[in-house]
């Protein structure tokens, strides 16, 4: 159904300007909300030799060199997103507290046979909270306000802890994002999520005199938090690693919400007849990466890391991740420049295409062959002169996440994308077959090549499918809403790059949704 027009008053205009949208920008979005559909098409899903490339043990040291010497040359810098409330992490403990009255370790054995979830939950927290990094820091707290943590487990006083625990009466974790928690004990003392991303920055992009560069997205209200811990722990971390930390943040700009719409397509007002923006997902972090203006860079959420004595693997396969881009790159930038030089080498052009199917997976046209020369150059210089990304796939285990598919594109044209599972169609049991038979997902490890063959960063906007947008229904005072999540960072944002997956040992991918993850032996010391 088609929806009339209406006029914006001056006071939405103001809005709009106040945020940083244009009025374009809005209409254009409630023009996406009236799709009928918004799910890709998937055709198959990637597997080993089908999409998912697999890098054999005597080329791990080739691959190993090339991103070592990126690295020493200054080339690389890591990318996390680091604005994520903990809230979900801290979900049962939650729960429990606001319980009346809150549950004592000696009945919980009692729910625990009748099969609640939420209690087996919390049992195994009870057992395994003085094994957190942030115990000590929670005793001291107690402490400072004359209570002794002892007393209070042997007397079951979980209320009290967890308030201490969650709250702002103590350590506040349940409003912290992940990044500034205590994930992992040292005989130094626990370490954050962000400082364990410190040291594996250490290990890769570190360059020739010693500096590491890092990039964080935070949230506005927590962004002098972040400030205040690197300025606290940057000196010991320099000294001992022998390294130099250039770590700078950026928020997630109000220029990327988006329009909230009424079950009508609508723009959604509130109740003093404000419009109804809403911030755009992650997907609007590709703005942030954009005015970075790198060259190589690694992306990978905060809460995917792991204690030193279990770092090699990820190490390892992030330098091979590395080299691999590295390679690819210098491939692609040779064909890209010579065929932007025109050279008359009659076989330039076949063979370009042949390394675009055989390295980049991209399909040959079915006439291609029959093309004029400049038609063939036209064509190949629009699909290799993009921005490349190489992707980390780990075998599927039943790890909720995205997964690698070839999807079917409007014009028929087949390419790798990583999808979501509310990209596909809940009502078709085909798409949902094709959903359900893949063997890999995205750990949302990536690395990144941004710079075109001169030299030049890309203008990432120009790479994004702008209708590969996330809608879902919510309420707000009461009533009915449909929001819009901008296309996914590693989704529908980066639809258009050349995209690679390489499989990867599940080793690398260890992280921490819920706090019981913490208990894991990975994330425990020996």
């Amino acid at each position: 159904m088609l929806m009339v027009d209406w006029t914006f008053s001056q006071e939405d205009r103001w809005q709009m300007k106040a945020l940083g949208i244009s009025e374009e920008q809005v209409r254009i979005q409630i023009q996406i909300f009236q799709k009928s559909s918004f799910y890709v098409r998937l055709h198959r899903p990637c597997t080993i030799g089908d999409g998912i490339q697999q890098i054999a043990s005597d080329e791990l040291a080739t691959y190993i060199g090339l991103q070592e010497k990126a690295a020493r040359e200054g080339r690389f810098l890591k990318f996390v997103p680091a604005s994520g409330a903990a809230s979900r992490m801290f979900k049962t403990p939650f729960q429990i507290y606001h319980q009346t009255p809150t549950l004592l370790s000696g009945e919980i054995p009692e729910q625990e046979e009748r099969g609640d979830p939420e209690e087996k939950d919390f049992l195994c927290f009870q057992k395994g909270i003085q094994r957190m990094a942030f115990f000590d820091d929670l005793k001291t707290i107690l402490a400072s306000n004359g209570l002794q943590i002892e007393n209070l487990l042997n007397q079951d006083r979980w209320r009290e802890i967890l308030e201490y625990l969650l709250t702002e009466r103590g350590l506040n974790y349940g409003a912290l994002p992940k990044g500034l928690l205590k994930f992992h004990r040292y005989p130094s003392g626990g370490r954050t999520a962000f400082e364990e991303h410190l040291v594996e920055a250490v290990y890769t992009v570190r360059n020739r005199e010693g500096i590491c560069r890092l990039h964080l997205t935070v949230s506005p209200e927590h962004e002098e938090a972040f400030r205040q811990l690197l300025e606290r722990i940057k000196p010991w971390y320099e000294q001992h690693y022998q390294s130099c930390f250039e770590v700078t943040f950026s928020v997630q700009k109000h220029s990327t919400d988006t329009i909230a719409v009424d079950l009508e397509n609508q723009p959604f007002r509130e109740k003093d007849g404000r419009i109804l923006f809403r911030p755009g997902g992650h997907g609007a972090l590709l703005e942030n990466l954009n005015n970075l203006q790198g060259d190589l860079i690694y992306l990978k959420n905060i809460d995917n890391v792991l204690p030193d004595r279990f770092k090699e693997p990820t190490l390892t396969w992030k330098k091979v991740l590395g080299g691999f881009l590295v390679e690819t790159q210098e491939f692609i930038n040779r064909y890209v420049g010579q065929l932007m030089e025109g050279q008359e080498d009659m076989g330039l052009c076949e063979e370009a295409m042949a390394f675009a199917q055989n390295r980049l997976f991209m399909p040959e046209p079915r006439t291609f062959k029959q093309w004029m020369e400049k038609e063939k150059r036209d064509f190949l210089l629009s699909r290799l002169n993009r921005p490349l990304r190489v992707c980390g796939m780990v075998k599927n285990e039943g790890e909720p996440g995205g997964g690698p598919f070839w999807v079917e594109g409007g014009d028929g044209t087949l390419s790798l994308q990583i999808v979501e599972s509310a990209q596909v169609d809940p009502q078709s049991s085909k798409q949902q077959a094709i959903w359900a038979s893949s063997t890999h997902f995205n750990p949302v490890d990536l690395v990144c090549a941004v710079r075109d063959f001169r030299g030049r960063p890309f203008r990432l906007e120009r790479y994004v499918d702008p209708e590969a947008v996330f809608i879902s229904q919510k309420s707000k005072d009461g009533r009915d809403l449909k929001s819009m999540e901008l296309p996914g960072l590693w989704n529908g944002a980066m639809a258009e790059w050349i995209t690679l997956f390489v499989e990867v040992p599940i080793a690398t991918f260890n992280p921490v949704k819920t706090i019981n993850d913490l208990l894991k032996p990975e994330h425990q010391p020996e």
